[in-house]
């Protein structure tokens, strides 16, 4: 401790200044010592001292931090030599500089120590010195800084008590300060903290991370990616993330939590841009040039010292997509994937029944379009009032006033052609070569294709991956959570897909001992009981497919009608239903599978009032009834137009009368037959396929058929005339029809599973 004489407060005070000289020669020296340590690791490779990832605090790389280094050491020298001649600017005693150093000092210090002791406390490996060095000489260049503030301090006269003005300021300088650093803590305990909330094992390593990782395309377009590598590792397992996001502060954050969440627990997580996004070169076009570039990143992590042989892949969407581009790779390959909301089938997404998912892609468009992602989705009524407007084509430049070539493309090709085999592949499923786990949701719009994919890997995959691949369904929209009728929020989804990520990629990289397999590879979500439950297959073995037959005595038109929903087949002639179909009026939507924040749950009831919606209603139900899984319905029809589409929608009715939707279907098609002059008014046989489900009615609600012609903007409208819809102006209004009976036995066909035979769980 430095002995400082004591001398009356009306004068200068005088201190030994030999002293501090060598405190602050002593502190410098430790400092140079730090430096010519890491140079010699880094340039002359000796062996005797610490690698090189415990030099680094991950802030800098090498050569700019070696650069501050030798500024920091040149201004600590300067300040060295001022007090061994006894003379010079640092000499020159300084009472505000005193201050101000002492309380930098102090917030560095202190600072470096919380940050040893939160390194300490989270990760094993890191106790008690192992990767703190970088630590220890923060400490060295605070107590410099402390050291010389105290000579300041000591050598100058006490200043007046300063006013209420002055302390007021003073005081919301530490509040910030304080506040900066509970920020800074938080943000290293982030990963951990979160981690802790979901049930994640607990963290072992500290983490390192590389920022701007480039990967430099065949074709020259480079591929930038974020590392975190889990410190005092050899060789890990990869989970590679291939994000179409702007790298904007929210996406940076996100990323840097659970790539940092990943790293602690063993795996180097790689966060790379597609083309385009996220720091990437490029032009971006979501979708494509997947393959390409997800194969060369796969060969690149190959050839990485740090790689173990198993590379993980994670993601949803678009990014779920740049998973399935590279699932047939092998030696690099996936040695597991999760993807969620996303499918090897994206045109049947784009056009499920033949119809064009409007509300989804050009929620997608306006977002996405330009160099860059808009912060937030469009709200349901921009999006509206861009889709109404002919012709469909130009549904891009009414939103977002110009062109986005994406969506015209998706609009153009609304066949399965060479463009979407560009995108999807072929037989993707077939040549899999790792398990999935594949997370879904009951309004995604990628459903259907999703729950398709699964059926078939566990019928056509190989034996290891079929029976390792696993399905969650809960109730979700497109990465977000619905709203249930009493008000209540499903459970998060985001929370939930990191939830189950870690325990999925330890099963299969062989980092962690794993959980016992699971006795169920399927988990999913019934809603109305709102609880969790295990199946063995989907669709569920023990369903009873059950037909309610469409049924009216005078007509069905709105809720004021009789339509019915009968479990008995109908013995009499019954007259059928007509309603009039116009695209310049079509059917709003009320909710449904989308992306964007239109999907989910809505009331249905102002819809059911409109006269061209047909509604269809059981009797009270005397019990609860489940319908879980796939959803059809047979109509028989007629129309007027050479071109026409058929809606369907499953509603829940409570008791006080509120309907909810449940579940969709819309089929587009040709009725050209209908229009020779010979021809008489011709029935058709049509089936609508409904979005799968499970939900349980309950005693006392009612089941609803909602059946009309359009429901815009979730589907685009079909203008009736027959011809190219992208590009079409003009409309005709239709007659269409519906017919029902013994000689037309209309019905919806309902996957109804016995209640008494379930066993609810969490």
């Amino acid at each position: 401790m430095i002995e400082v004489p004591l001398v009356d407060h009306s004068k200068t005070r005088e201190v030994p200044q030999r002293r501090y000289f060598w405190v602050l020669a002593t502190l410098l020296f430790l400092f140079c010592l730090r430096v010519l340590g890491q140079i010699l690791v880094a340039f002359l490779h000796v062996s005797f001292l610490p690698p090189m990832e415990e030099w680094m605090s991950g802030l800098l790389p090498y050569p700019g931090l070696l650069t501050a280094q030798i500024l920091i050491i040149a201004l600590y020298g300067k300040i060295c030599l001022d007090f061994a001649r006894g003379r010079g600017f640092f000499l020159t005693p300084r009472r505000r500089m005193g201050t101000g150093l002492l309380i930098f000092g102090a917030l560095y210090l202190g600072v470096m120590i919380l940050r040893y002791i939160i390194r300490m406390g989270l990760y094993p490996h890191e106790r008690w010195a192992g990767g703190c060095i970088p630590i220890f000489f923060h400490w060295v260049l605070s107590s410099f800084i402390l050291v010389l503030g105290s000579y300041h301090w000591r050598t100058t006269q006490r200043p007046a008590k300063p006013g209420i003005g002055r302390r007021l300021l003073q005081a919301a300088a530490a509040v910030a300060a304080l506040l900066c650093i509970s920020v800074w803590a938080t943000y290293q305990t982030g990963p951990s903290l979160l981690a802790h909330q979901l049930g994640i094992r607990p963290s072992q390593f500290a983490v390192r991370a590389q920022k701007g990782a480039t990967l430099l395309t065949s074709d020259g377009v480079p591929l930038v990616a974020d590392i975190y590598h889990p410190q005092h590792t050899a060789h890990t397992p990869t989970i590679l993330v291939r994000i179409p996001l702007t790298k904007d502060f929210k996406n940076s954050l996100f990323a840097s939590m659970i790539g940092k969440m990943w790293a602690e627990r063993g795996y180097t997580a790689i966060i790379q841009g597609t083309r385009g996004r996220f720091g990437s070169g490029g032009v971006f076009y979501p979708l494509r040039r997947d393959q390409q570039d997800g194969i060369e990143t796969l060969q690149w992590i190959a050839k990485q010292p740090w790689f173990d042989g198993h590379i993980l892949t994670w993601g949803g969407s678009a990014f779920g997509h740049t998973q399935w581009a590279i699932a047939d790779q092998a030696a690099p390959g996936p040695s597991a994937l999760m993807v969620y909301f996303a499918s090897t089938n994206f045109h049947d997404m784009f056009y499920p029944g033949g119809a064009f998912s409007l509300d989804s892609a050009l929620s997608w468009a306006v977002r996405s379009h330009g160099a860059k992602d808009q912060a937030d989705w469009p709200s349901a009524d921009e999006v509206k009032q861009a889709a109404n407007g002919f012709p469909l084509l130009d549904a891009d430049r009414r939103a977002t006033g110009t062109d986005v070539s994406f969506f015209k493309d998706w609009v153009e090709h609304s066949d399965r052609d060479a463009f979407w085999e560009d995108i999807d592949g072929q037989n993707r499923v077939q040549s899999l070569k790792a398990p999935v786990l594949l997370m879904a949701g009951w309004y995604d719009p990628f459903l259907p294709t999703q729950l398709n994919d699964f059926m078939r890997i566990r019928q056509s995959a190989e034996p290891g991956v079929a029976g390792r691949s696993r399905l969650i369904i809960g109730p979700w929209t497109h990465a977000s959570e619905v709203t249930f009728p009493d008000g209540t929020k499903a459970e998060n989804f985001r929370r939930q897909s990191l939830a189950v990520s870690l325990p999925w990629f330890d099963e299969n990289s062989g980092l962690a001992t794993p959980p016992p397999a699971a006795s169920s590879p399927i988990r999913l979500f019934v809603m109305g009981k709102n609880e969790w439950r295990a199946e063995q297959e989907w669709p569920l073995a023990r369903t009873q497919y059950t037909p309610y037959f469409l049924s009216s005595a005078r007509s069905a038109n709105s809720i004021t009608g009789d339509g019915t929903l009968n479990a008995l087949a109908p013995t009499a002639k019954e007259p059928a239903d007509s309603y009039a179909y116009d695209p310049l009026h079509p059917v709003p939507t009320s909710g449904g599978a989308m992306i964007g924040p239109a999907a989910g749950i809505a009331r249905q009831n102002d819809i059911e009032g409109r006269r061209d919606v047909l509604v269809y209603t059981t009797p009270s139900l005397n019990q609860d009834v489940e319908v879980t899984g796939p959803i059809s319905l047979i109509l028989y029809v007629s129309t007027t137009a050479p071109n026409t589409d058929f809606t369907a929608k499953l509603v829940d009715v409570h008791q006080d009368g509120s309907a909810f939707n449940i579940s969709d279907g819309m089929l587009r098609r040709s009725y050209q037959e209908a229009q020779l002059p010979s021809a008489a008014e011709k029935v058709f046989e049509i089936h609508v396929d409904l979005w799968p489900t499970s939900m349980v009615f309950f005693k006392g609600h009612r089941i609803r058929l909602e059946v009309s012609s359009s429901n815009f903007p979730r589907f685009d409208r079909n203008p009736n005339t027959g011809n190219i819809i992208a590009s079409e102006v003009n409309v005709i209004s239709a007659k269409q029809t519906l017919r029902h009976g013994p000689e037309y036995p209309s019905r919806l066909i309902l996957p109804i599973i016995p209640v008494q035979k379930t066993q609810f769980q969490q």
